[in-house]
């Protein structure tokens, strides 16, 4: 082959995929491999957090140094003090960032929902720079650059959060907030869940604590007889009432996403939801 003929050989070569990577699901909630300025984490995946955040004690082992304090509220009982780290080197899942990060210590709702230690959690900052292919069952993750399947959703801002239209019971379709951070039930905000009549005698079958970031809270449990998410109808789905001032009508987590594949394009307000087989 000649030089001209290799040379038109190489442009025609197309560019190597993307590999899938690793996804562990722990208590139901997805961990990634990053690295933070070249040193290797370990990061809760949280499509929900507004701004990734850092434990205070890996931030000391990354040599990061904290500036300023803000209040912070989390979907838990009680607001925290949380301080901030800037230019901070985020590389994960094929894609590297600059951030400014948050810092706070995560130790209380490591040990209450995960029994480990969470470093990292990494959230909407990864999601708004790359296109992520996401099979939470089948425990991998990739960037992805080609056409994705499944069912194609709009996505909104529900109070710096992601949203797609999910529907109850038959309900008009409402702002359903998509987090991977949430490992636990479906959750209802109260007052959508007044609206509805979720709360009328008879619908409460349990009483459970719950929440996330700021500590635990008891949540009224109800069942809901149907759940429709990208054309899906899922029955007797177990749903907690959130009792939040700021709670979203829905909130989705991976008890009912590992039933897809998902694919966001939050930068294009977005995303795909392929059924598994």
């Amino acid at each position: 082959m000649n030089r001209l003929a290799l040379l038109i050989a190489a442009i025609a070569l197309p560019a190597a995929p993307a590999q899938a990577e690793p996804l562990e699901l722990v208590n139901n909630r997805p961990f990634v491999s990053a690295t933070v300025n070249g040193q290797r984490i370990t990061a809760l995946l949280d499509s929900a957090a507004e701004m990734t955040l850092i434990d205070d004690d890996a931030a000391v082992r990354l040599g990061l140094v904290p500036t300023g304090a803000a209040t912070a509220h989390g979907s838990g009982a009680q607001a925290m003090e949380a301080r901030f780290a800037e230019h901070v080197a985020v590389e994960a899942i094929g894609t590297s960032v600059e951030l400014r990060t948050g810092i706070l210590d995560l130790g209380e709702v490591s040990a209450r929902l995960l029994g480990r230690p969470v470093e990292m959690l990494l959230g909407r900052d990864l999601f708004d720079n790359a296109r992520l292919r996401i099979d939470f069952a089948g425990g991998t993750i990739e960037r992805f650059e080609g056409e994705p399947r499944g069912v194609r959703l709009p996505v909104t801002d529900h109070r710096g959060t992601p949203a797609i239209p999910a529907a109850i019971e038959g309900h008009e379709p409402v702002q359903t907030v998509l987090d991977t951070g949430n490992g636990s039930e479906v959750l209802v905000g109260r007052a959508y869940a007044e609206r509805i009549g979720l709360l009328a005698p008879g619908r409460i079958i349990a009483r459970s604590e719950g929440g996330g970031l700021g500590g635990s809270r008891a949540r009224d449990i109800v069942l809901l007889s149907q759940l429709t998410v990208a054309g899906r109808t899922f029955t007797n789905v177990r749903a907690a009432i959130d009792p939040g001032a700021t709670a979203s009508d829905l909130n989705i987590g991976t008890s009912i996403l590992r039933h897809f594949i998902l694919t966001t394009d939050f930068a294009g307000h977005q995303v795909w939801l392929e059924p598994r087989s």
